[in-house]
């Protein structure tokens, strides 16, 4: 098990206010995840789903890229986009003072990718800096 940590409230906050604002304002996104690098749920919005399942599945992407991404020599893994025939998962990289975490998020096909990728990189930027 990872160790225990605990997040300021004021960025617990922004996680669930900036993954509710993903999850209704972009078109096509069904489920926003936070989660601590090894696999624990910090904070979510989701329209359906198990967030204790996504937050394992990005704890074990995180882990794969960070291996090619050393492997390659092309530094620290930010993120891995997972594209498919029905939509697309993002998972992105934060790396704070006090953690490093993973963002995912799971959109349908009719979500923009760009769009997505764009919001899921400035929301990863802020929650480092906050």
């Amino acid at each position: 098990m990872g160790k225990t940590f605990e997040l300021p409230p004021s960025a617990k906050a922004f996680i669930l206010q900036e993954s509710e604002r993903l999850l209704h304002e972009i078109s096509g996104v069904n489920a926003v995840v936070v989660a601590t690098v090894d696999g624990f749920d910090v904070g979510s919005a989701m329209k359906q789903g198990d967030p204790t399942r996504v937050a394992a599945m990005a704890s074990s992407i995180f882990a794969i890229s960070g291996v090619v991404s050393s492997e390659a020599h092309l530094g620290r893994s930010r993120s891995v986009t997972i594209d498919t025939d029905q939509g697309f998962v993002i998972v992105h990289s934060i790396y704070r003072d006090d953690a490093d975490l993973v963002i995912s998020v799971i959109a349908g096909e009719d979500a923009i990718l760009g769009q997505v990728a764009y919001q899921v990189a400035q929301f990863a930027r802020n929650l480092a800096a906050a």
